[in-house]
């Protein structure tokens, strides 16, 4: 017979408290962006992002320092813990409510430290702040290796500074994910009607002609969107698009990785 300390039956009795408390806490936030991994099996509640793997993130981000841009809850960030990164910074400015969003139901970093509080990340490994990508600069939070801008072009009224500023903050790689042209344009008629040839086109929505939402401003094609990381000071660039057939317009995204070091021999701008 084998018989447990008091320490041992501890955890196993307070687990499913625990467990209770944290799916309260996540429960009582009006919405969640991102489906994030939590302690006791608990999930966030959220749908993003669509396919991990598709983002072609490596695997080990050892001693990595990362910057997260348009972090929301805090998924890259967290994942690039999880994968060996020395330290991560996020920033977000909360700007995007999704064209349907309520002031009061994003609560800004709130979701983001619950998160980080129950995956057990101190603040000095995971710093968040309120920043706008255009007030980027090198003395704020110095140089980083990897920069992540997932979910941001296309919200920016200024894409090609930002990609400016952005450059002048990453000594090794850009990964940016943004919506694309090559199957939808609402000037074109909509799924199945954009820029498939490669063209080297970006639109530009006044209103809320892209998805109904104000804070869409700018759309590329894949071609469009590598070259603007190329011109951004990213001497090789590897893009690839989500799925060659996408079924709605949330799977019409682009995928582009910018080197500022020697990429691996696989890695060519899209053609």
């Amino acid at each position: 017979m084998i018989e447990l300390t008091e320490s041992e039956i501890a955890p196993r009795a307070n687990a499913p408290d625990a467990r209770a408390a944290l799916a309260e806490r996540v429960a009582r936030f009006p919405y969640w962006y991102h489906r994030i991994e939590l302690p006791h099996g608990i999930v966030t509640p959220g749908w993003a992002p669509l396919h991990v793997g598709s983002y072609r993130i490596p695997e080990r981000l050892d001693g990595k320092r990362v910057l997260d841009i348009g972090a929301w809850d805090g998924f890259w960030t967290f994942e690039a813990l999880r994968r060996g990164a020395r330290q991560v910074v996020a920033i977000d400015d909360f700007s995007d409510f999704l064209g349907s969003l309520k002031q009061e139901d994003r609560k800004a970093w709130e979701n983001f430290d619950l998160c980080r509080e129950a995956l057990g990340y101190s603040e000095e490994q995971c710093r968040r702040h309120d920043l706008s990508v255009y007030d980027l600069k090198p003395e704020t939070f110095g140089r980083f290796d990897y920069v992540f801008a997932f979910g941001l072009l296309y919200h920016l009224r200024y894409p090609l500074l930002a990609l400016d500023l952005i450059a002048a903050v990453c000594t090794d790689r850009l990964y940016l994910e943004s919506a694309i042209l090559d199957d939808f344009s609402p000037y074109r008629g909509g799924l199945n009607h954009g820029y498939s040839g490669g063209q080297m086109v970006m639109e530009f929505y006044p209103d809320t002609q892209y998805g109904e939402n104000a804070t869409n401003w700018w759309t590329p094609t894949l071609h469009c969107l590598a070259h603007m990381v190329r011109a951004a000071g990213f001497e090789r660039v590897d893009a690839w698009n989500l799925t060659d057939n996408p079924a709605g317009l949330p799977q019409c995204r682009g995928f582009a990785c910018g080197y500022k070091q020697a990429p691996p021999p696989e890695a060519v701008l899209s053609q």
